[in-house]
């Protein structure tokens, strides 16, 4: 058996990551509407009611949109935070006692024949958070929604096969957009997000040139490009020795189509 996922959306429009073995299916936050999550799983091959959990990183509405729908629409249990909790109670309608889980910054927890490591980002939510997947010996990282990278965050996510990894803005696009500079400030600020220059300078103390595929994950619709950021990654991942397309591989990220279906 392998660790398998897909993308399935990411960037400012919404945002789910699907996870899972021939034993286990997960959902990484749910940042669409119940007819989109659907469309985009069957897209990948998934059936919503083969699901076994929902993970809730954080409660931003382009993480949680389609929680409540598909919670209770297929009876998925939703698993996050308690200070969480309290955020979606008020944004996702109500989600059965029996199915409301706590998986708290930090924690470890066992889904079937994945081992679920949770760690702690730095957002302007009450309690965000990104995970960590292992199967057997492969791991792969999820970490967006963070306005930097701590060095204990580093240390977590090290040596995984794959990472789902923020790369948001453009600093000189985001600096000349229309955006009010309340919303510029927030989104530059250590609880923001992680800009082109950021992800890259990051992933250095991260990868080990071992093949890892990185995937440039929740773009800013407004504020960034696919091919400039993985320029931008690229040029700084090769100044520094590393070779990109052999000691490790870009790979896109789409806001409404998914990734095809990776296998580790």
């Amino acid at each position: 058996m392998v660790l398998q996922f897909s993308v399935l959306a990411s960037g400012s429009t919404g945002n789910a990551i699907y996870v899972g073995t021939e034993r286990t299916s997960l959902l990484v936050d749910v940042g669409l509407t119940g007819k989109q999550a659907e469309a985009l799983l069957q897209e990948v091959g998934v059936k919503p009611n083969e699901l076994q959990a929902i993970l809730v990183t954080h409660e931003h509405s382009d993480h949680i949109k389609g929680v409540g729908v598909m919670a209770r629409r297929y009876g998925i249990p939703v698993y996050t935070t308690e200070k969480t909790w309290g955020e979606l109670d008020r944004l996702i309608g109500v989600v059965p006692e029996s199915q409301r889980h706590l998986l708290e910054v930090g924690q470890t927890m066992e889904f079937g024949d994945i081992t679920v490591q949770s760690f702690g980002t730095s957002h302007d939510a009450v309690e965000p958070m990104g995970f960590c997947m292992h199967h057997e010996n492969k791991k792969m990282t999820i970490a967006t929604d963070t306005g930097y990278v701590s060095d204990k965050m580093k240390e977590i996510i090290k040596g995984s096969d794959a990472y789902i990894f923020e790369s948001n803005h453009d600093v000189d696009m985001l600096r000349m957009s229309a955006y009010p500079w309340s919303i510029k400030q927030r989104i530059l600020s250590d609880f923001g997000h992680l800009s082109n220059e950021m992800a890259a300078e990051a992933l250095l103390d991260i990868l080990g040139g071992e093949a890892e595929r990185v995937y440039l994950a929740h773009l800013s619709k407004e504020n960034n490009m696919m091919d400039l950021a993985k320029l931008t990654v690229k040029n700084i991942l090769e100044e520094s020795g590393l070779r990109v397309g052999d000691d490790v591989y870009l790979r896109e990220t789409y806001p409404h189509r998914p990734t095809r279906m990776e296998k580790l």
